[in-house]
């Protein structure tokens, strides 16, 4: 049950990914320009002497955009095929695969869409941020399990 329910969070993250992509850029934009505003708004009440305008910071928001919903397809990807036996890093390559993938079709798809374009920049950015979120998953499941191996080594040596 647990593996459809992973793959049921990627089906959703990706539609999710194909939802924002399809938005015309004026929409797109609108929607960028909103949370760039709040991020300024923020930033302004922690350090109020510093002037940041929506366009200084707009392009970099983007960009940030693209790595970090890439990193969470990158998770949400290796979970779901955690649950098939693969040796070695079969899994996280797999996952790679899948993510650099959906981010070319992505950037294709972005072709038909009024004022939008494919770019080969958002696909390296995609990629990043599908493998940061592949390495940082990796690691923390083998944090867990070496914690889980030292807790049972322990449990071991006292009886």
């Amino acid at each position: 049950m647990l593996k459809f329910f992973s793959w049921i969070t990627v089906i959703l993250w990706m539609l999710l990914i194909f939802y924002l992509s399809q938005q015309p850029v004026a929409t797109s934009n609108e929607l960028s320009s909103g949370i760039t505003e709040r991020i300024i708004e923020t930033v302004e009440i922690v350090a109020p002497q510093d002037n940041l305008s929506v366009d200084s910071i707009h392009h970099t928001i983007r960009k940030n955009a693209h790595f970090f919903i890439y990193f969470f397809l990158g998770i949400f990807v290796l979970i779901a095929l955690k649950r098939r036996v693969m040796k070695g890093y079969r899994k996280e390559r797999i996952a790679l695969y899948i993510c650099v993938a959906y981010s070319i079709s992505d950037e294709v798809h972005q072709l038909f869409v009024s004022g939008r374009g494919a770019q080969v920049k958002d696909v390296l950015i995609d990629s990043a941020g599908a493998a940061m979120g592949i390495l940082f998953a990796s690691l923390i499941d083998s944090l867990v399990k070496s914690r889980a191996r030292s807790k049972q080594l322990a449990s071991k040596e006292t009886v």
